[in-house]
């Protein structure tokens, strides 16, 4: 699927969002661990020393499941990879349930393996996974110094195109009550809040904070 072109009315900045490739890895990795750190830290970091990125990173570059390369979008500017997103149905929880596992396992061998795949289940608990026919949407995020331009609204657009050419009308999302600057994004792009859970999940190195269910429907 050939993606969209957006030229920024204020800088001049043209991005072009393409789906993601391997050699994207060092660029969209950060901007992916920048949609929700907490999170991904209380799951993926460890007392020995493990790091939520170096684990993102190696599933990135694996391609398969949630967090690799197949699953996301990214936006470029002047050669740099400057946004990124994914987009999924519930079809894909069995696939990536199967590559989490690999991956878990391969990184952080069996004795920490099952602390992280716990922790992954409680978070779920906050972040529900996508059911029924919804398309659901993570990962969102923008280079800092380019927020406020009009590429989230773009990338948006991006992976609402995607879920329109699978077949789909539900697109959910969920965003940290934490986050209202995001929020308000995602207002102004047609979705509104349909649920809100709390979170008592935490420990040394991360906090979930509480989760807004969003969701838009379209033609």
């Amino acid at each position: 699927m050939k993606g969209n072109v957006l030229e920024t009315a204020r800088s001049g900045v043209q991005v072009r969002f393409r789906p993601a490739a391997p050699e994207d890895a060092s660029a969209a990795v950060p901007l992916i661990y920048s949609s929700g750190p907490a999170a991904f830290d209380f799951v993926f970091a460890t007392s020995d020393g493990g790091d939520a990125q170096a684990f993102l990173h190696r599933c990135f570059v694996d391609g398969a499941g949630e967090f690799g390369w197949r699953n996301h979008w990214v936006g470029v500017a002047a050669g740099r990879v400057v946004a990124v997103g994914a987009g999924y149905g519930a079809d894909t929880k069995w696939p990536f349930t199967l590559a989490a596992a690999r991956q878990i396992l391969k990184h952080y061998g069996v004795g920490r393996a099952l602390g992280v795949i716990s922790r992954g289940l409680r978070v779920e608990s906050v972040i529900r996974p996508p059911d029924g026919d919804m398309h659901y949407l993570a990962h969102l995020a923008v280079a800092p110094e380019l927020r406020g331009q009009g590429i989230g609204r773009a990338l948006i657009d991006q992976l609402m195109s995607t879920a329109r050419a699978v077949g789909r009308h539900r697109v959910v999302l969920d965003v940290a009550a934490s986050n209202p600057r995001a929020e308000a994004l995602y207002r102004r792009t047609g979705f509104q809040v349909v649920g809100e859970r709390k979170s008592r999940l935490g420990n040394a190195w991360g906090k979930v904070p509480d989760h807004r269910r969003m969701e838009r429907l379209i033609d």
